[in-house]
């Protein structure tokens, strides 16, 4: 039998499908459950939070990596589907990309020359790229788990789209504690710590995720 032929008949497969939806939606939200909690239990929430909501540059932090982990969380859905169409979802992570230039963007020419070290630097650099890795431990398991009840084509690509799905995830969840609230800290550092989540996902995934 044809690999094109194989994809079909699992396509066509309906328990199969119901299985793995149910398992990607189990994956997700116990995936995000365990991550907010653990991110109460130990750093907590920001302590101002009440009142930085007044503020455009928190809102965009908080909007645009909630956009990024719902656009990434469907691409790693569609991904473990056989023969499912991922371009558009894939490409659709521009959006949050782009929203993300266009506040450097504006933040740099707000603010002095003398002023972006310290806002690109922020106080806890070190710290988001530590601590959102280990917040996307359990939406990553989770999502793997999902994945190989699906049958991904690609094992390094759906690796991939976890990892990105789970880093994603957990930025959008630390962003709720992070004091720092600068464009350029969030392009820098967050894109840093999603962009290590998404390689080490694509490493697993080429190891784990063959069928």
């Amino acid at each position: 039998m044809k690999t094109d032929d194989l994809i079909t008949l699992m396509t066509q497969d309906a328990p199969v499908g119901m299985r793995y939806g149910r398992a990607l939606a189990l994956a997700l939200g116990a995936g995000i459950v365990f991550s907010a909690l653990l991110l109460v239990a130990t750093v907590g929430l920001r302590h101002n939070m009440a009142s930085v909501f007044e503020t455009a540059r928190v809102l965009f932090k908080i909007a645009v990596t909630l956009v990024l982990a719902v656009l990434a969380a469907r691409l790693a859905m569609r991904i473990g589907r056989p023969g499912a169409e991922t371009r558009f979802p894939a490409r659709l992570i521009a959006l949050p990309v782009a929203m993300v230039a266009g506040a450097v963007v504006l933040e740099l020419i707000a603010l002095p020359t003398d002023a972006w070290r310290a806002s690109l630097m922020g106080r806890n650099a070190l710290f988001c790229l530590f601590f959102v890795p280990v917040l996307s431990l359990a939406p990553l398991a989770g999502l793997f788990w999902a994945l190989k009840k699906g049958a991904p084509e690609n094992p390094t690509a759906a690796g991939a789209a976890a990892g990105l799905a789970a880093g994603a995830i957990a930025a959008a969840i630390y962003a709720w504690h992070c004091p720092d609230d600068s464009p350029l800290f969030l392009a820098t550092w967050y894109t840093l710590a999603i962009t290590g989540v998404t390689a080490a996902g694509a490493l697993l995934g080429q190891r784990f995720l063959r069928w």
